[in-house]
């Protein structure tokens, strides 16, 4: 049996958790950021499909010409809960992964409850 590593349990431990609690009416939110990007993605985990997602990979974004990884974050979380609002999406899971709700991913967070997100 092979030995999995500690951010992948983590991962696994908090995804499994609101799998389980996950229900028809709210979806999950999946947050992932690397040393200079940050993504999220909503997604129905009864169909298994990722229902809508945003980037700071998007061309509409990268034209921003930004500051910091933070103003980053604040405009992408922006740019989601915008698109979720479109297809009356207003219920969610925040999916944080291995990352601490800490930093760009507590901006990410804040903002989408500012633009009207509910978790």
């Amino acid at each position: 049996m092979q030995k999995i590593d500690t951010k992948t349990r983590k991962k696994y431990r908090i995804r499994n958790k609101l799998k389980k609690i996950s229900s028809q009416d709210r979806f999950r939110l999946t947050v992932s950021r690397s040393s200079k990007n940050i993504s999220a993605q909503i997604i129905d985990d009864s169909k298994h499909i990722t229902i809508l997602s945003a980037s700071s990979n998007e061309k509409s974004i990268r034209d921003l010409k930004l500051k910091n990884k933070s103003e980053m974050s604040e405009v992408v979380a922006k740019n989601i809960a915008k698109k979720a609002m479109e297809k009356k999406i207003t219920k969610i899971y925040f999916d944080r992964g291995v990352y601490k709700y800490h930093g760009r991913v507590k901006i990410f967070a804040e903002t989408l409850r500012k633009n009207g997100m509910e978790f």
